[in-house]
Order: structure tokens, then C-alpha cells, then sequence
């Protein structure tokens, strides 16, 4: 039985041909992009623990510290003015009990949450479902830059990927993977 054909097959080897290691890595370093194999030692001790672990992350900032206690805030896109004054109350106190907060930066309760932890001067990394250098959704552009800046950005997606349904399912993997709890906030019966 073939996992690839002949075409595929001479078509992976041809693009390696014109993959360039030293261009791609110069790439990154203007991007100020760090990429983390699972065989560097700074990869996260949590993720190593989980099952189907990413290979590697791309990362725009830092990594979450592996001393501090870490919590995953998500929940809704569409959240209740409840939801969201839930969530800027549990960042704060998870803020000032120095409690880092991961969630993926999407609209409503993972970007109030995320905005929040800031604002109460706590730390707090997205993960995101499509390459690290890509800041889904546009609206949430200063708050990207604020955590690329304080925090940090991660992603298993190579740079320039875009936004698709399908990689946001194994992105919140990397989110509780990398978390000590998860907090649902406010959700959908489907969700």
C-alpha cells in the first residue's frame, strides 16, 4: 500500500530542492520569530505530557514560565455582558495572584480575558490557529501586539499560514496543554 504517489513523491522532493534552511531561518529572525523543536530543551515541559503533541512552535515573544501556575480562560465569541464581566474578573484575580492566562485570542471571552490579565499588569500568551505572524481577527490587532510584547504568541503553523475551521480543533489542544486548568466562562451547548 502507498501513502503517496509517484507525482507527490517527485513533487517533495523537487520543493526541497528550493527550501533554503538559512533563508527560512533568516526569515524568522526578521519576523521576530523563535521556533522551538520538541528536541530544545526550553519546549514546554506541559506539552511534552500530552498525547498528541506539536512537533514544534513558532513563537512571537516568550513561552509561558514553566514555575508559574498557568490557567486556560475561554468561552464564547458571542458572550453575555455576564461572560464578559466574568472573565475581566477572574483575570484580575488571577493577575494579582500571579497567575499566568493562555486562551487562543479570538473575539469575546478569550480576548476579554486575555485584554484583562493585562490591564491588571498580569501575563498572558496566545495561541492561535493559524501561524504566529498572522493576527486573527484584525480587530484584535493592539491586543496582539500588546502580548507579543509581554507575554507571547504561539503557534505549531508555519508563518504566513492563514486562519481555516479546521486549525482551530488542534490548536485548543496546545491551549489546555500548556495549562494547569481550564476555565470555561460562558459556552455554547454545541461548543
Amino acid at each position: 500500500m502507498k501513502i503517496i504517489s509517484e507525482k507527490q513523491l517527485v513533487e517533495l522532493k523537487n520543493s526541497k530542492r528550493n527550501w533554503n534552511l538559512y533563508t527560512e531561518y533568516e526569515t524568522l529572525i526578521q519576523k521576530g520569530i523563535h521556533f522551538v523543536s520538541i528536541m530544545d530543551q526550553e519546549y514546554p515541559r506541559r506539552l511534552r505530557e500530552i498525547p498528541d503533541r506539536p512537533y514544534a512552535l513558532y513563537v512571537k515573544g516568550k513561552l509561558p514560565a514553566e514555575e508559574a501556575k498557568t490557567i486556560a480562560m475561554i468561552g464564547a465569541r458571542r458572550c453575555s455582558e455576564y461572560g464578559r464581566s466574568m472573565a475581566d474578573e477572574y483575570a484580575k484575580e488571577f493577575a494579582k495572584a500571579g497567575i499566568q492566562v493562555i486562551s487562543g485570542m479570538a473575539r469575546g471571552i478569550d480576548g476579554y480575558s486575555q485584554q484583562a490579565a493585562m490591564q491588571h499588569l498580569g501575563t498572558t500568551y496566545a495561541v492561535l490557529g493559524c501561524g504566529c505572524d498572522v493576527c486573527y481577527p484584525a480587530e484584535n490587532r493592539m491586543l496582539y501586539e500588546q502580548i507579543a510584547i509581554k507575554g507571547g504568541i504561539l503557534s505549531e503553523y508555519t508563518p504566513g499560514t492563514q486562519p481555516t475551521p479546521n486549525l482551530f480543533p488542534p490548536r485548543n489542544r496546545i491551549i489546555s496543554g500548556l495549562s494547569d486548568a481550564v476555565l470555561v466562562i460562558e459556552a455554547k451547548e454545541k461548543s
